[in-house]
């Protein structure tokens, strides 16, 4: 068994992810998204989807990037 190191639940299938030089060992998908996942320049939330990059900023969405200050963030169609 193995530890999760986002909530230190003592668990049997937990699983690990490498994100470039880091890694980290969790529970569930819910505690690798808090621990790994890159948060919004704007609103703060976790961005589990693509999102959208701009200035070397990361947003969860274009009306985040508008907001931020790039009038020309688009939403796909």
């Amino acid at each position: 068994m193995a530890i999760c190191d986002t909530c230190g639940n003592d668990y049997d299938k937990t699983f690990t992810i490498t994100r470039g030089e880091r890694t980290g060992t969790y529970d569930s998908f819910e505690c690798a998204i808090h621990a790994m996942a890159p948060a919004c320049s704007h609103c703060g939330c976790r961005i589990i989807g693509h999102g959208i990059e701009s200035g070397g900023a990361m947003y969860c969405c274009a009306n985040c990037a508008r907001e931020a200050g790039d009038t020309g963030a688009v939403d796909r169609s």
